[in-house]
């Protein structure tokens, strides 16, 4: 039997249901206002996001793009509904496309997890842009954030270009460059610093550059101090050493390096290597000095002469009168020997100032030196050893032999004196040598052929300061007596009168060694005449001698006389020519001074000329930058001689005038 009840539910119960459903359906609704609001928050979030979003489900189909997505790309969702056409055109070029691909499906293997891309896209108008791409891998889908950073990028390119333009210059740069931080340490160095001092920027790392010499570090503190005070660039010259040791002389300029807001954070230095135009001005400095003291020399010795003179002449005639085997001779002699000595040396100042005139002739150089050898090898002790090596094979050179002789000498005696306390090796080499215009060693040099006279010793040498004073006059590093200090002045001047060049190189406790070169002369040497054999040939003749210096005329006058001329003499070169004027025909010839006041010795030589263009004229003259022997034959003078005379080379070229 089955019994059925139903349970009818009281009021107070079906209150409370139609209660609990009514707060359900609030509920809902604020639940679904809520979502609302988040979601319009969110699409408001999106939308105003100031970076491209786009989202795209597991079917690679776009579900979202937020606005700035479309104004970074000009793509909207109904350009780009999947992801196939957005890779079709953001990236046209198919290797580029798979590139993309590629990365995508690699990054989209790890999901969860935000991955950072760079590609560069292009937009629907066709402009390229550079996005950088920030995509978050989901189980559903994934969300995209694209940020452009074209301008950042093209910065960051204009930066680099501009780094590589400033690095090409600097290392186009001929001079030498370094930039230094705030602290003096360096942080870049071009290619010509390494080239010319040594250092290179990975051994320099973490230092100082060890190159300012102890004697420019007052001067180079006080620049930079000088320019970070005032900020403005700095321009001076000075010295800096090579890693090796070498003394380079700089132009240096230097100018603050600041950032971007002004502030200092370094120097950038350039460093004109000016060495060579340093030995240049050293040059012609001492060119400038020489040819100072030479024309002061010139004069020194003109009046010298004029003193020197009579003292050789009156010796010759007491010697002439005096009984060779009486005591009184032999004083003579030393007195004429004494007096000989001096115009040597007084020849000496004028080769050296380059007044003394000589004729160059084309000689070989190999028999001189030969015969120098021959010379001191007689006079040097035999704690020094000579070794010479004299090519037969050296072209002629223009040259004067005597003075040859001379450049010899002084240099061997030099270095005999060099050696003289502690004996060594004395070696002479004469061979001929090749320049190239690349390879001439003095600005006065030309390329070609010459011919090296070398004269080396092992001797006590000298350092760089005093090698560079050897040429100067009256420099000498002998004790007081033993030296005049015009040996190698002397020898300058000889050689600078040839067109050669002369060098010296010396090292303390090494030794010293001098190069002279001479230019080649092609042309066949020649031969000296001569000397006559007659040591005082005399005259009858009569002779018209003019001299403004007295003790000179009575000199000259005795001697001719005692050889047999009719003298008439002139302190006055004018009264010399009224007296010529009076009766040309009166003299045989005519022997005239050159520095004389009022009216010179070749004014006066014209003049006689003019009146008789046959009278034998011979020109004497101690120093003059206006007269030479050959400007003096073509004015018609007939002889020419250089003071002091002595009396036979006087009566020698009287008889040669005459009987000419």
């Amino acid at each position: 039997m089955r019994f059925h009840m139903a349970v009818k539910p009281t009021y107070e119960e079906l209150e409370k249901s139609v209660h609990k459903l009514a707060q359900a359906e609030v509920k809902q609704k604020r639940a679904e206002e809520r979502l609302k609001k988040e979601r319009e928050t969110l699409s408001t979030i999106l939308d105003s996001n100031p970076h491209g979003i786009a989202m795209i489900d597991n079917n690679d189909q776009y579900r979202y793009i937020n606005p700035c997505f479309t104004k970074i790309t000009g793509y909207t969702l109904k350009d780009i509904p999947s992801k196939k056409e957005w890779f079709e055109k953001a990236y046209p070029k198919a290797d580029y496309r798979k590139k993309a691909a590629d990365t995508w499906e690699k990054d989209n293997l790890i999901p969860d997890i935000e991955k950072n891309q760079e590609f560069t896209i292009t937009c629907k108008k066709g402009e390229s842009k550079h996005i950088e791409f920030r995509s978050t891998f989901l189980k559903d889908q994934t969300i995209c954030v694209l940020t452009d950073v074209t301008k950042s990028r093209k910065a960051e390119e204009a930066l680099r270009e501009s780094e590589e333009k400033l690095k090409a210059i600097f290392e186009a740069n001929p001079d030498p460059v370094a930039v230094y931080d705030v602290n003096g340490y360096p942080l870049y160095l071009n290619l010509a610093f390494t080239e010319v001092f040594g250092w290179s920027l990975n051994e320099l790392r973490g230092r100082r550059i060890p190159f300012v010499p102890k004697d420019q570090e007052n001067l180079a503190k006080s620049k930079i101090k000088e320019i970070f005070k005032s900020g403005n660039p700095v321009r001076f010259e000075t010295k800096r050493l090579s890693k090796q040791g070498r003394t380079v002389y700089v132009l240096l300029s230097a100018a603050i390096l600041k950032d971007r807001q002004g502030i200092n954070n370094g120097l950038v230095v350039n460093l004109n290597d000016i060495t060579e135009r340093k030995k240049l001005e050293i040059q012609l400095q001492q060119a400038q000095k020489m040819e100072a003291i030479g024309t002061l020399a010139g004069g020194i010795a003109h009046d010298f002469n004029n003193i020197l003179f009579p003292v050789l002449g009156h010796t010759e005639i007491l010697m002439m009168d005096t009984p060779k085997d009486s005591p009184a001779y032999d004083r003579l002699k030393k007195l004429y020997a004494g007096a000989i000595r001096a115009r040597d040396l007084v020849k000496q100042i004028l080769t050296f100032s380059r007044q003394d005139s000589f004729e160059l002739k084309t000689i070989q150089l190999q028999p001189i030196v030969k015969e120098v050898l021959d010379f001191i090898r007689a006079t040097i002790p035999t704690t020094i050893e000579i070794r010479q090596d004299i090519s037969n094979n050296c072209t002629n050179v223009k040259a004067d032999s005597t003075q040859i002789h001379q450049i010899v000498m002084n240099l061997t005696t030099n270095a005999y004196h060099a050696m003289e306390e502690t004996g060594g090796e004395l070696k002479v080499s004469l061979k001929e040598i090749e320049f190239g215009r690349h390879d001439i060693i003095s600005p006065d040099m030309k390329s070609g052929t010459y011919v090296c006279l070398s004269v080396a010793d092992t001797g006590i040498g000298m350092d760089k300061e005093l090698t560079g004073k050897i040429f100067d006059p009256f420099f000498t590093t002998k004790e007081k007596g033993k030296g005049t200090g015009m040996g190698l002045s002397v020898v300058h001047g000889i050689v600078a009168g040839m067109n050669g060049i002369i060098q010296a190189d010396s090292k303390p406790d090494k030794g010293t060694k001098i190069n002279v070169y001479f230019p080649v002369e092609k042309k066949d040497s020649e031969r000296l005449p001569d000397q006559a054999k007659n040591p005082m040939p005399g005259g009858i003749e009569k002779i018209l001698l003019v001299d403004d210096e007295e003790d000179i005329v009575t000199m000259e006058k005795q001697t001719l006389e005692l050889l047999g001329y009719q003298v008439t003499s002139h302190t006055s070169s004018i009264e010399a020519l009224e007296n010529f004027q009076a009766d040309p025909h009166k003299f045989d010839m005519v022997i005239t001074d050159m520095a004389m006041p009022k009216m010179p010795g070749d004014k006066l030589s014209t003049e006689l000329i003019s009146i008789r263009p046959d009278i034998p004229i011979l020109l004497c003259t101690g120093f003059s930058e206006t007269i030479s022997e050959e400007k003096a034959a073509s004015m018609g003078i007939k002889g020419f001689l250089l003071k002091p005379i002595g009396m036979k080379d006087l009566s020698r070229k009287i008889r040669e005038v005459l009987d000419n």
